[in-house]
């Protein structure tokens, strides 16, 4: 299979910083896609510009820590803190989902909802990932990806980044990615081949990119980003880079070094 090439934006939806990176970056530089949250308080204004970029393959980033619930905080109390939002303590609330029937009830609810919450935007759902890869944890990867299934949601993002192309990538998540995608395969979805972007995170710049890019090999390369105009907005990560990865995505070396693969969505890029 001749090399393919998925550009993707997560936390769309996240502020209007990040809004209006993604549609610039899509607009004038290589991003073909964007991970929506639905429960962030940028939701309707990156709706909003979805609708006025139909080129622009939208998918759901499932939110379960560091975000709202879509549900009422008081359905779901195994999963968010006293002020209402999803614990930040990933650890701690990956035991609690193993020990509490109770909590994986709540999880299955909120997930359900979330996906509710994309479905009535009439927006097709591109793709499904979890914020900050918290699909990495097998309940709730096992979860989510049964209710892709069942919501005809097709691809999925599995978070392996090879080495041969980010030089000091871990090697620690590939018995758990390769587990991922064998589910995956269980419940017919459809994955990239490789993601690049975990170990820059935050930190993407255009020599990155466009060093990263001439060496890609065969099959379908994701390549995830957090543009924004700027940071500094509720809910940024400290120390992400924001307007320099917008940047990146407009640096005309990149979008030469981009020129020859085919791109676009999840689906289309792993479609037979």
């Amino acid at each position: 299979m001749p090399a393919r090439l998925i550009i993707n934006a997560d936390d769309l939806g996240l502020a209007p910083e990040v809004n209006a990176a993604i549609e610039q970056a899509h607009r004038d530089g290589i991003l073909t896609a964007a991970s929506l949250m639905v429960g962030e308080p940028g939701f309707a204004g990156g709706l909003a510009m979805a609708r006025r970029n139909p080129g622009l393959a939208v998918g759901l980033h499932l939110t379960l820590t560091d975000g709202t619930p879509t549900l009422p905080p008081e359905r779901v109390p195994a999963l968010v803190q006293a002020n209402g939002r999803f614990r930040d303590d990933m650890a701690g609330l990956g035991l609690t989902l193993a020990l509490s029937a109770a909590a994986r009830a709540q999880l299955r609810a909120e997930i359900a909802a979330q996906c509710d919450a994309f479905a009535a935007t009439g927006l097709p759902c591109d793709h499904l990932n979890a914020h900050k890869h918290f699909h990495l944890h097998p309940l709730i990867a096992a979860t989510a990806f049964a209710e892709a299934a069942r919501r005809g949601i097709s691809c999925v993002r599995i978070p392996w980044e090879p080495p041969a192309l980010v030089p000091g990538a871990g090697r620690a998540l590939w018995p758990l990615t390769r587990w991922l995608r064998r589910l995956a395969a269980r419940y017919g979805l459809r994955a990239p081949d490789r993601v690049v972007g975990l170990r820059w995170s935050g930190r993407f710049t255009a020599e990155r990119l466009a060093g990263v890019l001439p060496r890609l090999p065969c099959g379908t390369t994701e390549i995830y980003l957090h543009p924004a105009t700027a940071g500094g907005f509720p809910g940024a990560a400290p120390g992400y880079a924001y307007a320099g990865e917008l940047a990146a995505l407009l640096d005309a070396r990149v979008r030469a070094a981009a020129a020859p693969y085919r791109r676009g969505g999840y689906a289309a890029m792993l479609a037979a």
